[in-house]
Formats: structure tokens, C-alpha cells, sequence
């Protein structure tokens, strides 16, 4: 079975200031577009029977720039939804809430159409994800491709390692970087973290 690569688009405004970034749909900056383009020769050479990135712009642009050819939007790539904290730096809100912890705590219900999401919840859409990779995998002879977000990057790397969705905090993740679930013995492993070019 093929390998399982992580792309966590390049970097924005939002997540160079730490503002809390889902639905918010911002551009890549203009190191976020090289952060991009780097990851190029890292990804060439592969065969990929799947490549799915977030609807975003922001991971629909990197995948463009670091060469992932015919990756199809999936919905349930989508950062997790952070509800009335989107915008909004774990600074500003430990102001008012000093023991808040996004893994534990989850996000207050947004304005309409974004209720926030629990760590279970972020975990369901992942488990989704996974089993959409497990297919493709299994049926081919390459490897599969996610360009989306770090939040729930994390979260899917915990659920493929079969730990809970909030153990996603184990693994803090770059912009612009490429990392690689592979397995060993059967088993599922985390093969390189956050690599760059």
C-alpha cells in the first residue's frame, strides 16, 4: 500500500498573526506562494491514485503551485470550523477565557452557518476522509495527496494513528510543509514530519 502525503498550504496573513482561520477565505501571501512552489520537487517523481485538497483558496492555490495535478475539492478537507473564534489569536481569547484550549474546549457557536466544531466532529470528517484514501489506495499502485489546513491535518494524522481526534495536538504542523504517513509492520506511522524544500 501506498504512502498518505500531508500538505498544509501555504502561509496568509491570518497565519502569520495566529488569527484563527476556516471559513475566512484569505490569499496566499507572497512567501506563502513560494512556500508553494518549493514543495514542488518534493512531490514530483510520485504517482498519486488520489489527490484531494480543501475547496479553499488557499490549498486549491498551493496545490496549483507545488505541482499536484487534477486535485479534486473534497468539502470534508475544510479547516475546522472555529465558530465565533474565527479571525480571532488564542491571546486574545485566553483574555477572557484564560484556560481555553481549542483540543479540550472546542469554539463557541459562530454566526449562521458556522456552529463551530467539536474535536469529535473535526474527527468524523477525517475519519470520512480516511476512508476515501484507504479505498484509493487499495485499489492502486501509488500514493495519495491532501493539500488542506493544519488544524485538521493534525486531527486526520491522530485518527489515522488510531488515537482520539484531540491527540491532533501532538503534532504541530507548518505552512508550506509536506509530511508522510506511511506504514511499518502493518501499522500505521508518521514516515517525515513538516518537511521543506
Amino acid at each position: 500500500m501506498g504512502d498518505l502525503l500531508l500538505v498544509r498550504h501555504g502561509e496568509t496573513e491570518w497565519s502569520v498573526s495566529g488569527q484563527h482561520t476556516s471559513w475566512t477565505d484569505l490569499p496566499l501571501t507572497e512567501h506563502g506562494e513560494e512556500q508553494a512552489k518549493s514543495l514542488a520537487p518534493l512531490l514530483s517523481g510520485r504517482t498519486f491514485c488520489l489527490a484531494l485538497t480543501s475547496p479553499l483558496h488557499r490549498a486549491v492555490r498551493t496545490a496549483e503551485l507545488a505541482g499536484v495535478a487534477g486535485a479534486v475539492p473534497e468539502p470534508d478537507l475544510h479547516e475546522w470550523d472555529y465558530g465565533a473564534y474565527e479571525g480571532i489569536t488564542t491571546i486574545e481569547i485566553h483574555r477572557t477565557r484564560p484556560t481555553w484550549d481549542l483540543w479540550t474546549d472546542g469554539v463557541p457557536p459562530g454566526p449562521e452557518g458556522h456552529p463551530g466544531e467539536s474535536p469529535e466532529e473535526t474527527g468524523l470528517r477525517a475519519d470520512r476522509v480516511l476512508s476515501r484514501v484507504d479505498a484509493a489506495l487499495q485499489s492502486c499502485g501509488g500514493d495519495a495527496v491532501l493539500v488542506a489546513h493544519g488544524h485538521f491535518l493534525r486531527v486526520l494524522t491522530a485518527r489515522r494513528l488510531g488515537l482520539p481526534p484531540a491527540e491532533g495536538r501532538l503534532f504541530q504542523l507548518s505552512t508550506g510543509t509536506i509530511s508522510r504517513l506511511s506504514t511499518e509492520h502493518g501499522r500505521p506511522v508518521v514516515a517525515e514530519w513538516n518537511v521543506r524544500a
